[in-house]
């Protein structure tokens, strides 16, 4: 039985309308004919996500006792036995109440999925387990329930409902989120401006590597090699010198002057095991990447300049930053460089740019080929 497909509706805060915008998709695809169920939703009072859950067939909830009272959850057997084609199962996030099968509601979905259900569910931004401590220092509030972000990575499609933390405080002070008595503390609190923004860039940002990832699974899943420039993605090859820091600096500095930009360093290590470069330097080097904000990567082969550049086209490189080389003038005359050999072979795809530094060879003149100009000066 092939397993059942996961669509997540995320979004930045409460009220963006994630839940609206599930049930509208359960009406599309029952006005198609798709056989579709309601297996939780919260609508939290909220009359226009009320209006759009009228029609759709419900699996009512069962009522489990807790200490001294009872609660409503997902009716998790229930909802295998009519094995509707598709299951609105909102909240990912949501613990379950102690004596149910499974602690956290993603885990019921995933016995959903398991039975051939395909499942469409909803998803703060908050309540994702690796941005747990960066939403508290953003709000101020710490997010008791979360789900692993693999959990949702692992989705066949997630969808960004967006809004605008202006638009969302009109939402709510018309009273379209909270009941009157709600609406002043929560845009006192949660839902002030800065809060919304940052949450909101937060949900975008997360969007996006999502997005990256599923192009680099379909460009391996597709044989394709050559980089998409979907966006600047720069690479800085360190070889282990004490030039490493200068090229560290100037590939983060590229990196930054567009708008989603991101640099990576990658070291070629021997296939023989033998070390070419200071293991202590090269820590330090790694220390001072991820302190920028990029992320470091050893790869092992015989051939550097290969290495190097079929490591940047299985990332969707589109720069390469390399040092100027520190070879003397009579070594060049008998052998060509990394560097030479990785501008030859970068083609015209991958832009490859030679920064100067103090430990290069002095009279060096390299040419530099790059996409777009043919030449490029990446002085220090």
């Amino acid at each position: 039985m092939p397993r059942g497909k996961l669509r997540v509706y995320l979004g930045a805060a409460p009220g963006v309308g994630k839940t609206y915008d599930m049930l509208g998709e359960g009406q599309r695809r029952a006005k198609r004919g798709t056989d579709v169920v309601i297996g939780f939703v919260e609508d939290y009072g909220r009359p226009l996500t009320r209006q759009m859950a009228e029609g759709l067939e419900t699996v009512p909830r069962k009522t489990v006792p807790y200490r001294d009272t009872s609660f409503t959850e997902m009716d998790l057997d229930a909802v295998l036995a009519r094995r509707p084609q598709v299951a609105l199962v909102d909240e990912l996030a949501h613990t379950n109440v102690p004596g149910c099968r499974n602690e956290k509601r993603w885990q019921d979905i995933a016995e959903l999925l398991d039975a051939g259900i395909d499942v469409v569910s909803t998803v703060n931004i908050q309540h994702l387990e690796s941005l747990n401590d960066v939403v508290e220092q953003i709000t101020g509030v710490k997010q008791r329930e979360t789900v692993p972000d693999d959990v949702v990575r692992q989705a066949d499609q997630i969808e960004l409902v967006d809004m605008s933390g202006e638009a969302l405080r009109r939402r709510m002070v018309h009273g379209n989120i909270y009941p009157p008595d709600k609406i002043d503390p929560a845009l006192s609190n949660y839902f002030r401006l800065g809060n919304l923004t940052a949450l909101r860039e937060l949900a975008m940002l997360w969007a996006a590597d999502r997005v990256e990832e599923a192009l680099l699974r379909y460009r391996q899943g597709h044989g394709i090699q050559q980089p998409w420039g979907t966006r600047e993605r720069v690479l800085v090859a360190l070889s282990g010198g004490l030039e490493g820091d200068t090229l560290i600096r100037r590939a983060k500095r590229t990196a930054s002057r567009g708008a989603g930009g991101e640099f990576l360093a990658v070291h070629v290590e021997r296939g023989d095991g033998l070390a070419t470069a200071s293991p202590e330097l090269l820590e330090r080097q790694r220390a001072l990447v991820e302190e920028l904000g990029g992320s470091f990567h050893t790869v092992t082969g015989d051939d550097t300049a290969q290495g190097v550049l079929d490591f940047a086209r299985e990332v969707n490189a589109t720069q390469i930053v390399i040092g100027a080389t520190r070879r003397s003038r009579l070594k060049e005359l008998f052998s060509r460089g990394v560097g030479e050999t990785i501008i030859e072979g970068s083609g015209d795809d991958i832009d490859v740019y030679v920064v100067t530094h103090s430990e290069a060879a002095h009279g060096r003149l390299l040419h530099r080929r790059t996409r777009s100009a043919g030449a490029h000066d990446a002085a220090q």
